[in-house]
């Protein structure tokens, strides 16, 4: 039986966008459960009351510096600002993932989605370096847009009000402005992607490589070429065609997502390609749906779009929020005309409309800090130092990297950025290892492991090391060679005078 066959359902067209409500809700759901979940996990040992950057003292700096509650909200949106501890983190983490798994499932209202926005923006605004990326204020303004593409009250997947047309074309205007944002900031920024050699180091010195990265490192170099064209096609010539008619939008929507894909396949980027795939959905229509979807669930749209009451709000107010969309993006867009573009910045408080883009830059060797303990009495280089390995960034020589993505282990993403640094400019890793020292549980909670499971060790350092890709085949079995390059950070024990010194004036010292 066709999808058209039924006389009260005539058969979906390019001009509806019943299915494409469905199918992009669903994958936004998915992002937002992931999200909500690594919060949930994580959470309480980053900005718990005993964790590494505590919320706590952090809005309470604000408030002073700005001078009241009301005004730390109006700067940074968040529900913590009136009840920050360890139970509202994790009861805000669990509410999130309970309520986005409804939404994955197929249960979708506008309170439901206002309320996953707001939630995720509290953790966005008090969770300081470990929420500093562009791909949270992307779920944040993707969020936003999807409240207003759902009914207010009905929560069924194929509710009787039709996806207003002005959202489906502000999810267009969000891909276009991703796209051409990361492309734009690679041709300004880093001369590998003008001469297409940067995919000759990109999959050995991401943040987190997946299990098939050292596969596409080790590809022909004309092959790798090749990839850096088609980000070019994928960032640059596509979203110009994300506002045309049906063939051209179709071709250009599938572009992106097949980029996306081969970005999730490739590496460890958190939920950024899923989050990117959303937008890019809107630009395929219920015609393309009807083709590849289940009949039954085609049907069932077929049936809805025919019994379809309009709704003068859901239209009036789709409107209103393009309009807001619209001045909001002014300097979003000067922004991507400027030679000074920046990445990943927002131009207003609740993150409404911002600008994006990623690896505007590409390293051509991959630093990893790793921490290291001892228990002997002298802490030099003949010390007996154990490492303490992380759960996804490498340390053992012989592991093969994980596949993660889209969950974002947040202390190894820190790290990645960490090695490129100094602690100086990463101060919390001073805290961590006055933590590590103490055999903290939270702390240990992020690594892979503990090398001293029975009583702390004397001394903890970070040691600075080179590593890069062994060739597939070799002999010892090996993914990772490495070069050992130095200190990253010195020895410090407990009882180091100028150590304990550092933490008090920062409030760590407990």
């Amino acid at each position: 039986m066709n999808a058209g066959d039924s006389p009260d359902a005539p058969p979906l067209n390019r001009s509806t966008h019943w299915l494409t409500r469905f199918v992009l809700l669903r994958v936004l759901g998915l992002v937002y459960a992931v999200a909500f979940l690594a919060a949930a996990r994580q959470i309480l040992p980053l900005i718990g009351s005993q964790g590494l950057l505590p919320e706590d003292p952090y809005l309470n700096r604000v408030r002073d510096y700005l001078g009241s509650t009301a005004a730390g909200f109006a700067r940074l949106p968040s529900l913590f600002w009136f009840w920050h501890s360890d139970a509202a983190l994790l009861i805000a983490a669990w509410t999130g993932f309970a309520l986005a798994c409804a939404v994955l499932v197929g249960f979708a209202n506008a309170p439901m989605l206002a309320v996953l926005w707001a939630l995720y923006m509290s953790f966005v605004h008090a969770g300081q370096d470990w929420y500093g990326y562009g791909w949270e204020t992307q779920l944040l303004e993707t969020g936003f847009l999807g409240i207003f593409l759902c009914p207010l009250l009905d929560a069924r997947p194929f509710p009787r009000r039709a996806p207003p047309a002005p959202i489906i074309w502000l999810f267009r205007w969000l891909i276009f402005r991703i796209m051409l944002g990361a492309g734009l900031i690679k041709l300004r920024g880093d001369r590998v992607w003008r001469d297409l050699t940067a995919l000759y180091y990109h999959f050995e010195t991401q943040p987190i490589p997946g299990p098939l990265s050292r596969w596409f490192h080790f590809l022909p170099r004309a092959a790798l070429r090749a990839g850096v064209i088609f980000n070019h096609i994928a960032e640059i010539v596509a979203p110009w065609f994300v506002f045309w008619p049906q063939t051209a939008r179709r071709v250009a929507g599938i572009v992106i997502i097949l980029f996306q894909v081969t970005l999730i396949l490739s590496g460890n980027l958190s939920f950024l390609n899923w989050i990117t795939i959303v937008p890019a959905l809107a630009c395929l229509d219920d015609a393309f749906w009807a083709k590849v979807l289940p009949g039954p669930l085609v049907r069932q749209a077929e049936r809805a779009a025919a019994a379809a009451l309009p709704s003068k709000a859901m239209r009036t107010t789709g409107w209103a929020v393009a309009g807001l969309v619209a001045l909001l993006s002014f300097q979003p867009v000067m922004n991507l005309l400027s030679a000074h573009q920046m990445m990943n910045t927002s131009f207003d408080p609740l993150d409404l409309v911002n600008t994006y883009g990623a690896f505007g830059s590409v390293g051509r060797e991959r630093l990893n800090v790793v921490f290291e303990g001892t228990n002997d009495a002298a802490p030099n280089d003949s010390a007996d130092w154990k490492a303490y390995p992380y759960k996804y960034l490498p340390v053992d020589l012989a592991k093969a990297p994980p596949q993660i993505a889209p969950f974002q282990p947040r202390l190894d993403w820190q790290m990645w950025f960490a090695a490129m640094g100094t602690p100086g400019q990463y101060q919390w890793t001073l805290h961590l290892v006055w933590k590590l020292l103490h055999n903290d549980p939270g702390t240990l909670s992020l690594f892979g492991g503990n090398p001293f499971p029975d009583h702390p060790p004397r001394y903890i350092r970070a040691v600075l090391y080179r590593y890069r890709f062994a060739r597939p085949g070799n002999p010892q079995g090996l993914w990772w060679e490495r070069d050992k390059l130095g200190l990253w950070l010195p020895a410090l024990s407990t009882d180091n005078p100028q150590y304990r010194q550092f933490l008090a004036a920062y409030g760590w010292l407990r």
